[in-house]
């Protein structure tokens, strides 16, 4: 006769074992039958950590009726002065960065009885900010739209050590689905022997910003509105935590 007990146990909680004794040959083909018995466990660590870097995108967006060369220019004047402030704001040796990204330039048509007619030209170009300086980027954002930015489109934190993360993490969840595994084996009159196979997985969740109080600095814009007032009073960006979790799926042979 060949043992083999499964137990299923996930995450930190108590966790109950069952246990099920089948004959050799309703697992196995006679051939197999010499095959030794095994006890199955799981377990999946988690942590919450700050995160570390932050990656935002800030739009300028401009539109001129008659030429697309004219949106163009203002284009290019906001978008250089609001570059030559974040190049000045940011810390390359830490890995900060910046780069453009959907530089777009193109007709907008309307549609009237079937007619189509220009409307205007619009010219769009994204910039991204990749820094470390968690506590300059609410700073950044409202001088760039003091400058002339018109969207704040994008904001995610992230964690830059990531593999260090999940490496602490699984070997956390290792260590303890073997404990686990010696516990049953030895509820059961057995004891592990070695290992049959170990499966392991990582994973960090996006910690996405969301910046509401940017919609209102924009219709103050729309509004004629100072910039500079609008941006002292900016909004204030929270980075929140991340969740990072590894799960370890392992089998142990028994005696």
């Amino acid at each position: 006769m060949k043992k083999v007990i499964i137990c299923s146990l996930l995450g930190a909680a108590l966790f109950s074992v069952p246990f099920v004794f089948s004959p050799a040959n309703a697992i196995n083909s006679p051939s197999q039958g010499s095959e030794k018995g095994y006890v199955s466990v799981s377990y999946t660590a988690e942590k919450e950590v700050s995160p570390d870097t932050v990656e935002v995108s800030i739009a300028v967006k401009t539109e001129d009726k008659k030429s697309l060369q004219s949106a163009v220019k203002e284009n290019k004047e906001i978008s250089d002065k609001v570059y030559e402030y974040l190049k000045g704001a940011i810390n390359t040796q830490n890995g900060d960065y910046i780069k453009t990204t959907n530089y777009s330039a193109s007709p907008n048509y309307i549609y009237n009885s079937g007619k189509r007619s220009l409307d205007k030209y619009v010219v769009s170009n994204n910039i991204i900010v990749h820094t470390k300086s968690l506590d300059k980027i609410s700073t950044m954002i409202d001088k760039s739209l003091s400058l002339g930015a018109t969207n704040v489109d994008s904001l995610n934190f992230s964690l830059s050590e990531k593999d260090a993360q999940c490496a602490e993490l699984l070997s956390t969840a290792t260590k303890e689905v073997r404990k686990r595994a010696d516990i049953v084996a030895a509820a059961a009159g057995s004891s592990v022997t070695g290992v049959k196979n170990i499966d392991t997985s990582c994973s960090v969740n996006q910690n996405y910003g969301v910046v509401p109080q940017y919609r209102n600095m924009l219709m103050s814009k729309a509004a004629g509105a100072s910039m500079d007032s609008a941006a002292d009073s900016g909004a204030s960006i929270e980075a929140g935590v991340i969740k990072v979790y590894s799960n370890v799926n392992a089998s142990f042979y028994l005696k």
